[in-house]
Parts: structure tokens; C-alpha cells; sequence
């Protein structure tokens, strides 16, 4: 019993997915840029004039992309719908393709791409609906609102998006898949450099970021002592 070509799926699908699950993630730009988005949250939520219409401006342009790109994934998963049901198109099961091509395998690939595109769909809807949230709380008149839920709020926003945009990176190697394991595997690598190359970080954090804080804490006891000083002193100064 030879190894035929149909084996090629069993080999290199999982390898490449593998390739891509072991890629880093601690080497991607996400806990960088959720650090930064923590401190904008506190700097913003510390200021005494909070600038509004800057904060809501920035999230509103996240939440503009996070609908755009949901309405992608769903306009996406109705294509893949409308091929389903194109039962005429036989391209994928001909000899042309180089790999296993019987029908239970292209359901399978199928179910496959459309469960990504869901996902990416999930994702952004998820993640829009965080930043709307952390609208609602940054524009609050009162000035009681925890910083905390503002944090959690566009922490978990920035997340969604990222595990969207990972799950239509995963979808696009899933369509090559349509093409046999070899496309596949080869565009697992390739996805694999691309990614490290787009979202690698290798600029260290900051030390000094948190420390805005207590600079922020100690410039105003410096100067509410200053104001109480001023005030002891000039009526002593009238005596």
C-alpha cells in the first residue's frame, strides 16, 4: 500500500496548521499595543480637561473599521453560501487539483472557510460593541467613572479585532487549500514570515509610562501645599 496523493492532506493540512498555531504569539504587536491603549485610557481618564472629542474620535474610527470589516466577513460567507450551492462547478474535484479531492473532503474544506469567516464576522461585531461601550463611559458627564472599566472596555475591543483579523489570515490559507495540501503548506509559511514581519515588535516597553500617575499625584500635592502655604502666609504677612 503506496502513498497516494489523497495522503498529502492528512500530512501537510496539519503540519501547516501547526506551523501556524507554534508561530510566537508574545513576539506580536498585540501586548504592545495593549500596553499603549492602557496607558491612553489612563492618561485620557487623568487629565483634568479630558479632550472628548479627541478620545471619541479615535474610538469611533475603531468602531467604523471593526463594521467594515465585519460586513466583509458576512458578504464573505454568503459567497461561500452561493459556491455551495453551485453544484455545477466541478473545478475543485478534477484532476487538475493535486491532493485528495473526493466530495466529503470538499465539504470539509467548505465548512472549514466558512467557519473562519463566522468567526471573523463574531469578532468584529464583538469587538465594536466593546468600543461603543467605552464610548458611553468616556463620555459620561460624571467623573466617577473607574478608569478600570474604561481599560477592560477597549482592552477587550482591541482583542476582538485582532483575533478577527487572525481569523481571516487563517481563511485565506484554508482557500488555499481548494488548490490542494501543497498551495496550503506553502502559504502556511509564507503567512507565517509575513506575520512576523508585519507584526513583530521588537521596541521594549516603556519603564516610565506608569510613572504618569504619581507624577500627575505629585504635581498636585505640590501644589495644593503650595496654595495652603500661600494661604497660611499672607495673613501672617497682614499681621
Amino acid at each position: 500500500m503506496g502513498f497516494e496523493k489523497k495522503d498529502l492532506d492528512v500530512v501537510l493540512i496539519p503540519v501547516g496548521l501547526l506551523i501556524i498555531y507554534l508561530h510566537q504569539p508574545h513576539s506580536t504587536v498585540m501586548g504592545f499595543e495593549n500596553f499603549n491603549k492602557l496607558f491612553w485610557v489612563r492618561a485620557i481618564m487623568q487629565s483634568e480637561k479630558r479632550e472628548i472629542g479627541t478620545c471619541l474620535g479615535v474610538i469611533s474610527s475603531n468602531i467604523s473599521a471593526a463594521t467594515f470589516l465585519a460586513s466583509v466577513s458576512l458578504t464573505l460567507c454568503s459567497l461561500i453560501g452561493a459556491w455551495i450551492s453551485n453544484t455545477n462547478n466541478n473545478f475543485f474535484e478534477s484532476e487538475l487539483i493535486y491532493g485528495d479531492t473526493r466530495s466529503t473532503t470538499l465539504s470539509v474544506k467548505y465548512i472549514s472557510l466558512l467557519i473562519c469567516f463566522l468567526l471573523a464576522f463574531t469578532c468584529f461585531i464583538q469587538s465594536a460593541r466593546h468600543f461603543v461601550h467605552a464610548n458611553y463611559l468616556i463620555s459620561m458627564p460624571s467623573l466617577s467613572v473607574p478608569p478600570k472599566s474604561v481599560e477592560v472596555a477597549v482592552i477587550r475591543g482591541g482583542d476582538f479585532w485582532s483575533v478577527g483579523l487572525r481569523a481571516l489570515y487563517f481563511a485565506m490559507n484554508l482557500l488555499l487549500w481548494f488548490f490542494g495540501p501543497i498551495p496550503m503548506f506553502a502559504g502556511s509559511i509564507f503567512m507565517v514570515l509575513f506575520l512576523h514581519y508585519l507584526d513583530s515588535n521588537t521596541m521594549p516597553l516603556i519603564e516610565h509610562e506608569f510613572e504618569f500617575d504619581g507624577g500627575q499625584v505629585v504635581r498636585k500635592v505640590e501644589q495644593r501645599v503650595s496654595d495652603i502655604a500661600m494661604a497660611i502666609h499672607m495673613p501672617s504677612h497682614q499681621n
